[in-house]
């Protein structure tokens, strides 16, 4: 039986980098970085204090009714951003016809950032740099109170962004949310097409938002010594697959896209940007805290959504290309997670594998972490749409282990008809999406 195809007709995002399409991606191209100090607390005492922060934001600006969300939290405005955007880009605003019970959601959306008494966090910056600055004792039954509150808080809070979006597009169709953490977004694309693919919605709003920047998120990191503590040089302490890389830098935002049936955007004559083709999960069944050291399980959710896509990764197209054109990498910047992504890559499409580009865009708009799919994923398209390959910034170092072409430095064109998006979470969770031009009914 033949599958659903489904297209995308609209995209939005909330980022470091700016808040629509056309400038985000203009800075991309650019190689421009989005890092810089910490101004939403006093960061100066932590071990990093400096993060790809969303700035010059004022989400009621996309709003018909900006009241009605006064009270929403940082999660759920830069999801509001987004999904307003992708909307109006798809043209569902301007389609009378909609049955908006057959329009669904499916998120990936993190918590936003708790409300943090400034004595607790500074107590807590103190004990985390090792400085020398006694913890009141007060204060961390304080901050443990708080910790329990918070995540008492997040079942309901990473749900907040979906009931604010629904309410603005008054659309009331299948609604889900998940926060698989990195890989949340893409997992609410790929199970948002599984939905229209198995006939309960004609259009799904798909994609993730989410914010750590607070005390808690940023300690949190550093305990697990998973950030970059690079404080000499913000702007370059993202450095995917380089030798000198050192941890990722927590950014934030929200990346949006609305996904339907090509036989419902053909009917409403809809601008088609692109096509999603495959979709792969799996998990590492490995340590929590570790990266299954093979990349058995990146591999398993590429070879899943390249075989959903009907495609062969070690057979080249009839004009010599290999049949991935550019990969979106998770690339995060850690010791492990950019060596033994690269190691998976070459698992999957062998001796091609040096042939394909790579590229991660967290070198200039750090890691939006339940987010980041999205927001990768959109790059993805803009790649095909466009012909530019955004680069890996910050890579002045060939790491031995890291031997793809990870575009450094500097974007590139090329002609792009299939492009790959890889997601891994923490804990293991590993999601993949492959989409490429839409080349017509």
């Amino acid at each position: 039986m033949s599958k659903t195809r489904v297209v995308i007709t609209g995209m939005g995002w909330v980022t470091p980098l700016g808040h629509s399409i056309d400038a985000v991606w203009s800075r991309l191209v650019n190689g421009e970085s989005g890092v810089d100090r910490i101004t939403r607390f006093d960061a100066e005492t932590f071990p990093t204090d400096f993060a790809a922060q969303v700035r010059d934001y004022d989400y009621r600006q996309f709003l018909r009714n900006p009241k009605a969300h006064e009270h929403a939290r940082l999660n759920s405005q830069y999801a509001l951003g987004a999904a307003v955007q992708a909307w109006r880009m798809s043209g569902l605003d301007q389609y009378p016809e909609l049955n908006r019970k057959r329009v669904g959601i499916y998120f990936g959306a993190g918590e936003g950032p708790p409300a943090f008494e400034n004595s607790v966090a500074s107590n807590l910056a103190g004990w985390e740099s090792g400085g020398g600055t006694s913890v009141d004792p007060k204060a961390w039954i304080a901050a443990a109170k708080q910790h329990i509150v918070m995540h008492e808080e997040v079942e309901q809070e990473a749900n907040f962004p979906l009931l604010h979006v629904s309410q603005e597009l008054g659309v009331r169709g299948p609604a889900y949310n998940c926060l698989t953490a990195c890989a949340a977004s893409t997992q609410a694309v790929g199970e948002g097409m599984e939905i229209m693919r198995r006939g309960d919605a004609d259009v799904m709003v798909a994609g993730g938002t989410h914010t750590m920047l607070h005390p808690l998120g940023v300690t949190g990191f550093n305990r697990l010594t998973a950030l970059s503590t690079r404080k000499d040089s913000p702007q370059t302490a993202s450095r995917p697959f380089d030798l000198t890389r050192d941890g990722f830098v927590m950014g934030e935002g929200s990346g949006m896209i609305i996904i339907e049936t090509l036989d419902h955007a053909l009917q409403r004559g809809a601008t088609i940007l692109a096509e999603i083709i495959g979709f792969g999960s799996s998990a590492d069944a490995f340590r929590i805290t570790d990266i299954q050291p093979e990349g058995l399980g990146a591999q398993a959710a590429m070879r899943e959504a390249l075989d959903d896509a009907g495609i062969d990764p070690h057979k080249r197209l009839p004009d010599g290309r290999p049949p991935i054109h550019y990969i979106s990498a998770h690339g995060t910047g850690t010791q492990e997670n950019d060596s033994i992504e690269s190691l998976a890559v070459k698992g999957v499409f062998g001796e091609l594998a040096p042939e394909i580009p790579v590229s991660s865009i967290k070198s200039m708009m750090g890691h939006l972490i339940a987010a980041a799919g999205a927001v990768e994923l959109i790059t993805c398209v803009q790649a095909i749409r466009t012909g530019a390959l955004p680069p890996t910034m910050n890579l002045k170092t060939p790491d031995p282990a890291c031997d793809l072409d990870y575009v450094p430095n500097q974007s590139r064109q090329a002609k792009i008809d299939v492009a790959l998006s890889n997601s891994f979470g923490f804990g293991g969770q590993n999601d993949t999406l492959v989409v490429k031009r839409f080349d017509g009914a």
